[in-house]
């Protein structure tokens, strides 16, 4: 079950299937959990007075702008330290963040913590995978590449069923129950990576190629637009879905954790499904088809509050918050199919698109949620809306470079 590091002169060797583990750990704590499981508690942190909704809804979006921060800073601290001493930093603050919520100081207080568990998500979602992948061998990559971040999907639907358990005892208890579950899951991640980066074995002149650019096409362009509007698309579900349902409808916090933990069933299989239509349509296909539903799932919570349509929304969204990471991936893989070198570049490009308008727009709907007296209705209205728009930039870049 083991496996050499790459690099023929390196004699160490690295056990996948524990590599796949700590990096379905790390997904699960940085995003699954530090991100997603704040949506179910928002309801709750309202109900218990310890903010109020415009404020609360601002907290939530606090964690995306730790996120593009953390999405910034990985490479960098990477190249100063191990990548998996990084890793377990961040693993680690993520938990003491937990912890540091348990305890509702001030705001200020709290939006730092909720701002370092979305720094923590954001630079473990850059690392994680990467340094494990860098030491599979090619035929295994898919298999460990889908196990890691299957980590997300496992994380909302856990928040969604641990979360509702742990508020009957009370929102401290809530928060600390969380940190307990971060570091159980650090310590199985502990000494499940690489001891060194892959960067140190990478040859010379890998490293030196991976310094060339090569000039953005005019669909690549577009693809980091249309990546940058479908992070927008997803906000209306990722912050507020849970308090729509339990406060919007009057359904209360149990009935808006079901529905969390539908949202996370669909991001445990979405990135299953979204690779299984790419390899049968192709990536750009499998694109249109991801905006098309991603179009109507969105729309369904504007349009109604029917049970039917909002599990359907529930699934169908939460498929495609990992499930689209995928398709983008391979389409920027697939459109620099002659530049190997610059695809890296070009992914670190998109997810930082993704980064930067998710967070913008996690503070703009924020400001608009506040300003309308609490208009849930719109925010998902805005959400199809960008995603339609990501849509159109995609046609029309197809078309015009016919």
């Amino acid at each position: 079950m083991r496996q050499a590091v790459s690099g023929k002169s390196e004699g160490a060797t690295f056990n996948v299937w524990r590599g796949t583990v700590a990096g379905a750990s790390a997904s699960l704590v940085g995003i699954g959990l530090a991100r997603f499981a704040y949506t179910p508690l928002l309801p709750a942190l309202i109900g218990a007075h310890w903010f109020p909704a415009s404020t609360a809804a601002y907290l939530g979006a606090a964690n995306l702008g730790g996120y593009l921060s953390g999405a910034l800073v990985a490479g960098p601290l990477a190249r100063r330290a191990n990548a998996a001493t990084v890793l377990r930093a961040m693993m680690l603050l993520a938990t003491i963040a937990f912890i540091a919520c348990a305890f509702p100081v001030s705001f200020l207080w709290f939006f730092v913590w909720r701002f370092a568990s979305g720094l923590a998500g954001g630079a473990l979602m850059v690392l994680a995978a990467p340094t494990i992948l860098a030491h599979v061998a090619p035929s295994r990559r898919g298999f460990a590449s889908g196990a890691i971040f299957t980590g997300i999907g496992l994380g909302i639907a856990a928040s969604g069923t641990i979360v509702p358990l742990l508020l009957r005892e009370g929102l401290t208890k809530t928060w600390l129950g969380l940190g307990l579950v971060s570091l159980l899951l650090t310590i199985v991640a502990w000494n499940g990576w690489p001891n060194q980066d892959a960067m140190t074995h990478e040859p010379a002149r890998s490293r030196a190629a991976a310094g060339t650019r090569a000039h953005p096409t005019p669909k690549l362009r577009a693809l980091y637009v249309e990546y940058a509007l479908n992070a927008a698309g997803l906000v209306p579900h990722m912050i507020f879905l849970v308090d729509y349902v339990a406060r919007g409808l009057g359904k209360g916090v149990d009935a808006g954790a079901q529905y969390w933990v539908l949202y996370g069933v669909g991001a445990i299989v979405g990135p299953l499904l979204s690779g299984h239509l790419a390899d049968r349509a192709g990536f750009g296909p499998a694109l249109r088809v991801a905006y098309v539903t991603q179009i109507v799932a969105v729309a369904l919570p504007a349009l109604g509050s029917n049970s039917a349509g909002l599990i359907v929304s529930s699934v169908l969204t939460g498929a495609f918050t990992p499930g689209i990471v995928p398709l983008v991936l391979g389409r920027v893989n697939e459109l620099l199919a002659h530049h190997p070198a610059a695809q890296k570049r070009a992914w670190s490009t998109a997810t930082t698109s993704f980064a930067v308008l998710q967070a913008v727009a996690a503070y703009g709907l924020s400001f608009l949620f506040s300003r309308s007296g609490g208009d849930y209705r719109m925010l998902f209205a805005i959400g199809a809306a960008s995603l339609a728009l990501a849509l159109a930039v995609d046609l029309f870049a197809a078309l015009r470079t016919k």
